[in-house]
């Protein structure tokens, strides 16, 4: 290499993953040593540019550039104040300016330029020809307001503060062990001198699995604590600190898992970790909070064992000894389209897919998403029924004057077909004419587009390396479900979760100082049961329901969308009443509540079969 060669080094002054702060004094080594350090090496020779990334660092402890000269140095504005987001700055020395150059040119930065050939002039400052565009000066005018918080506090003082908050809790985490003596917590990054105002970490069961953090991120939401989860943007150092090789990593991505799902531990190892970052704004309280909230939901001791089952959800002792209970089918729920409200009915046909026309239609936002309950609450005022006799699908809105009619056979509104993948499933999709999909637009108050169901097949269950996908149901038909064909829930459940959330006073603050109680429809069951104990339904592998049989797939996990209250008149949110069902019903990172279900039907043809309320469950009987 020649002497007119530049390169460039880059380094964080902190890591986002494990805290830890690197010597700002790498500026001066590279600068002044890379030919003794490279020595070896084909950029030995020419001159090095040393980048330092203090998005992280700059917080609490930002780089003296009078001491270590780096030539460019990245921050966030977002990650100082907490506001803007999507702000920062590039801070370039002078000497390093010259030399930077660009091959495009954009709105803003150029001073001259002609259409029709190839000219343009640059403007002059460094910054004026890379600022693309307009900046976002509304952004910018908030920065002083920070600043001025940075200033009266001193980078000193906060720097001093949130070390010894993130300190405390480190100390306190790694205290915590189990009535078996093992020890919780599993911290990143302990083995540097100095570490930054955050702890990343994951923690154990007491037989040596691992919690995932998604079960973790649940939990703390319910709890009011905010946290992140996962690799933090650094899968370099994700993968140096969880002991992921590349093969590990190639696995994990045969097997489905990307960023931000929820597959949290493959093959037995964590996919990523748990964070918690302290600022200026941060007090001990907080951490002691954290710390509470880790040893009384994730530390196992003989007080809270039975609260934490080690493996799956029991039946109570009580339901056996009352095995000989009757059981009968006092509801059933219909809901036409996936998120939105369903219809309750005393008979309804089944068909390979469960009942007949569940879960048929779908939102899909303009992106492709597929729209729930979960970001778009105000779906579930949308009212559905289906008349049979007269072949129509009847919705209703509050948004809208008009109820809307679909013909269930017509083909007369159909606009094109098309297919899509949904977990593991290829579905044969039809939409609708810009009338219908203006009516739920106008319902929802965003753009989106209706489709139905007209056929759908198990697909891409089996990796690359033989093992099982993430289907839950891989041998059954689906319309637009997430698990399985059917939910049931019983009575005698939600009545004793009743009685939990009536005493427990943390319900009652949720609700304004009034206690929460939950009706079934809260849980979107197609079904529900009555007689018997509570939770009986734990123990039920299949059922005979007046004949009809039904092969139980486990109990569903259940997240924050029962928190969603539909009845105040406007979408409300609360903790509960996922909060108490955590308290009693989690076991290996889900909470559970009410069991899927399988429609057995052996013959080849949709018979005419129904099934009606008042029917008798018969769980776990031989079939004839």
């Amino acid at each position: 290499m020649t002497g007119n060669t530049y390169n460039l080094f880059a380094f964080p002054s902190e890591c986002n993953f494990s805290g830890r702060k690197f010597d700002p004094n790498l500026v001066k080594i590279i600068k002044e040593g890379s030919e003794r350090i490279l020595e070896s090496s084909q950029y030995c020779r020419g001159s090095w540019l040393v980048l330092i990334d203090a998005a992280k660092g700059c917080a609490t402890n930002p780089p003296d550039l009078s001491k270590f000269k780096a030539d460019f140095v990245v921050f966030s504005f977002y990650k100082l104040f907490g506001y803007p987001t999507g702000l920062g700055a590039l801070i370039i020395r002078n000497d390093a300016a010259k030399l930077m150059k660009k091959t495009y040119f954009s709105g803003g930065t150029v001073a001259a330029a002609i259409a029709d050939v190839d000219f343009f002039k640059r403007r002059e400052g460094v910054d004026e020809f890379f600022e693309d565009g307009t900046i976002s000066f509304l952004s910018i005018a908030a920065i002083q307001h920070g600043f001025k918080i940075i200033n009266m506090l001193t980078t000193s003082l906060i720097s001093r503060h949130t070390t010894s908050i993130a300190a405390y809790v480190r100390n306190k985490l790694l205290a915590l062990k189990h009535e078996n003596g093992e020890f919780v917590c599993m911290l990143y990054g302990l083995l540097s001198s100095e570490m930054g105002p955050m702890v990343s970490f994951n923690m154990k069961r007491p037989d040596g699995t691992w919690y995932g953090y998604r079960e973790v991120e649940k939990l703390a939401t319910l709890s009011g604590i905010q946290l992140r989860t996962g690799c933090f943007c650094n899968p370099g150092a994700c993968a140096k600190y969880l002991g992921l090789s590349h093969l590990d990593l190639l696995s994990n991505i045969e097997a489905g898992h990307v960023c931000w799902d929820d597959r949290d531990i493959l093959h037995g190892k964590p996919t990523g970790a748990v964070r918690v970052s302290f600022g200026y704004m941060s007090t001990f309280e907080d951490a002691m909070k954290l710390v509470n909230f880790v040893e009384n939901n994730f530390v196992i001791t003989s007080s809270n064992r039975c609260a934490l089952p080690p493996s799956s959800i029991s039946l109570p002792i009580e339901g056996i000894a009352k095995a000989a209970a009757r059981h009968f089918l006092s509801s059933i729920t219909v809901y036409p389209i996936k998120s939105c409200a369903g219809f309750s009915v005393d008979q309804w046909p089944l068909t390979s897919t469960g009942l007949l026309h569940d879960r048929e239609w779908i939102l899909k936002s303009t992106t492709g998403e597929i729209l729930t309950q979960k970001k778009v609450p105000e779906m579930c005022y949308i009212s559905t029924l289906i008349d049979l006799n007269l072949g129509k699908l009847f919705v209703e809105s509050p948004r809208c004057k008009e109820k809307l009619q679909i013909e269930l056979k017509s083909n007369s509104l159909v606009a094109g077909r098309d297919e899509m993948d949904i977990q593991n499933h290829r579905y044969e999709v039809r939409s609708y004419n810009n009338e219908i999909d203006i009516w739920f637009s106008r319902a929802i108050d965003r753009p989106c587009t209706l489709l139905r169901n007209s056929s759908s097949q198990s697909h891409s269950c089996i990796n690359k390396n033989g093992s099982p996908g993430m289907c839950r149901d891989v041998g059954a038909r689906l319309n637009f479900v997430n698990e399985a064909q059917f939910l049931l829930i019983s009575e005698e459940s939600i009545a004793d979760l009743n009685s939990r959330l009536k005493s427990n006073l943390d319900g009652r603050r949720s609700n304004g100082g009034q206690a929460v109680q939950v009706g079934a429809m809260r849980f979107r069951p197609n079904l529900v049961a009555s007689g018997g104990e509570p939770y009986a339904e734990d123990g039920w592998n299949n059922l005979n329901i007046g004949g009809k049989y039904f092969m139980s797939l486990g109990g569903c996990n259940r997240c924050q969308m029962i928190n969603i209250n539909p009845e105040a008149g406007e979408v409300q949110r609360f903790s509960e009443p996922l909060a108490t069902l955590a308290g009693y019903r989690r076991a290996k990172g889900k909470i559970m509540f009410g069991i899927l279900l399988r429609y057995e039907n052996n013959t080849k043809t949709e018979s005419d079969t129904w099934i009606c309320v008042g029917e008798e469950i018969v769980p776990n009987g031989d079939r004839h």
